[in-house]
């Protein structure tokens, strides 16, 4: 798969558009536009960026052997999500809805252990409750 395929379709699984994802990652609209359509040669910096913007992490690596796979049932469920961003752009405060983002998908994981099974929609639904009360 290309990285624009990548970038769009995680772009798109999130229910974002390109000018949110261009804000939380600092980049500019058209930029990000190029980038999906396959033009540009961004830096690994302009791709963690975009990554942490899109709630993922950026793996680089060189090497034959498959990464192993770091499933991430809390990033899986704010994907899925048409509630999150409204939510986090209601309480990240200082913070970017990136980094608040990424707070909110390590609680969902560390959820999992607490409850002994993954979190699903009503976890999330009751957390994104929580946050608007607080």
């Amino acid at each position: 798969m290309e990285l624009g395929d990548v970038l769009r379709d995680r772009r798109k699984a999130a229910g974002r558009t390109i000018a949110s994802v261009a804000v939380d990652a600092g980049l500019s609209v058209p930029y990000i536009a190029n980038l999906e359509n396959g033009r540009g040669n961004p830096t690994i910096s302009v791709l963690d960026r975009l990554a942490t913007a899109l709630g993922a992490r950026l793996d680089v690596r060189i090497g034959d052997e498959d990464p192993l796979p770091s499933p991430s049932v809390g990033a899986e469920l704010v994907a899925g999500s048409d509630r999150v961003d409204k939510v986090l752009a209601a309480v990240a405060g200082g913070r970017s809805r990136a980094a608040t983002r990424r707070e909110l998908i390590a609680t969902l994981d560390a959820l999992a252990v607490l409850l002994g099974r993954p979190p699903g929609p009503a976890d999330l639904s009751r957390l994104l409750d929580l946050l608007q009360l607080a």
